[in-house]
């Protein structure tokens, strides 16, 4: 681990490969699991917002959710999430023609509805990032339905660091990244 301003970043988002490889998982990381999306604040309030633009992209299962549940939910240890759909996927997902989970926040973006790409938990999704009072911790998600992903990257050579560019920047700030771009090139020249 080493430190980045307020951050503890794991070694592993340098030293692992990724690229999300959705022809073979087919979206798992938004259908598994036991809980939603991470959320702060501000999201939660981003949702209630977009909400009107992004429903017409839902899913039946998923609107009823939502409008039963809210945009978002607190956990009973205080936590914002999405809300899920019977305890599984995400009440944001809907699934292309071959069966593939998307997410219908991302298609009203990629539809140029709303201005918002996504939570950025599954922007920067395999980092996951924990807030404690002074620093965040950066740290490698590795989970096995991601095992397709990781061959990729490996295929591919792409760092999980250089995989969420788009999203770490969006967490962290360009400067931020420009620094762990100079720790990253330190270990390779090692």
């Amino acid at each position: 681990m080493f430190q980045l301003g307020k951050t503890i970043v794991s070694e592993d988002i340098i030293d692992k490969d990724f690229v999300c490889n959705l022809s073979a998982c087919k979206g798992a990381c938004c259908i598994d699991g036991d809980a939603g999306a991470p959320l702060d604040a501000e999201e939660v309030q981003i949702l209630e917002e977009i909400y009107p633009k992004v429903k017409p992209f839902l899913r039946k299962e998923g609107v009823e959710v939502i409008e039963s549940q809210g945009t978002s939910v607190k956990t009973v240890f205080g936590e914002l999430e999405t809300p899920l759909i019977n305890g599984a996927e995400c009440a944001y997902v809907i699934f292309d023609e071959k069966n593939t989970a998307l997410c219908a926040i991302e298609e009203a973006y990629n539809q140029g509805e709303i201005h918002w790409k996504k939570p950025v938990s599954c922007h920067l999704y395999p980092i996951r990032v924990k807030d404690y009072s002074e620093f965040s911790g950066v740290n490698y998600d590795r989970w096995e339905i991601c095992d397709d992903a990781c061959s990729l990257g490996k295929e591919l050579q792409v760092p999980v660091y250089k995989f969420v560019k788009e999203a770490l920047i969006r967490k962290f700030g360009e400067n931020w990244y420009l620094e762990l771009e100079k720790v990253a090139q330190e270990r390779f020249n090692k």
